[in-house]
């Protein structure tokens, strides 16, 4: 390297996290169904497998949908998780596809704020968090939720459980 020279960004390969192969086994008894609509739900009612018709869902989202078209799915994609997993969180990191300068995107269910970075930009909090994960390969997203949590998504629609959470965690 010359004198003056800067290296450029260099991003490393990130280990692939699998989710559990029997929720029943490492997150307790089934879940009641006494959950209020908007609750924070437990673990094990996050940690439930996603459907494929949400994960289509939530892929149309970055698919360049007018602002009216990406609200009235973002809320659709909101009521799917109340109903299926008693809370939903308030955005997602994903890889963009959109290619260079691009590497990865917010979702954000809140405003259906779709917003793209680069790798030398900022992410803001709490999505920052998931970040790293989201450029892997191997998730299709991560969800952010408000009260930090971080759960990524295999295209397969499986949850990546937490490592360090109670099986009561609320």
């Amino acid at each position: 390297m010359k004198t003056g020279e800067t290296m450029g960004y260099i991003e490393r390969p990130r280990r692939v996290v699998r989710p559990a192969q029997d929720l029943q086994q490492t997150t307790g008894p089934a879940p009641a169904a006494t959950h209020a609509p908007g609750a924070q739900g437990r673990l094990a009612d996050r940690l439930r497998n996603r459907s494929g018709e949400l994960l289509e869902a939530l892929s149309r989202l970055d698919a360049g949908l007018d602002e009216t078209a990406r609200r009235q799915l973002a809320e659709w994609i909101r009521e799917q998780y109340e109903v299926q997993h008693h809370t939903a969180p308030i955005g997602y990191v994903a890889k963009c596809w959109l290619g260079p300068p691009y590497v990865d995107h917010i979702l954000d269910l809140s405003g259906a704020i779709l917003t793209h970075y680069t790798p030398g930009d900022v992410m803001p909090p709490p999505f920052a968090d998931a970040r790293m994960l989201a450029r892997n390969g191997s998730y299709a997203c991560v969800e952010v939720y408000s009260d930090g949590l971080v759960l990524p998504v295999l295209a397969n629609g499986s949850v990546v459980r937490p490592s360090g959470r109670s099986e009561n965690w609320l």
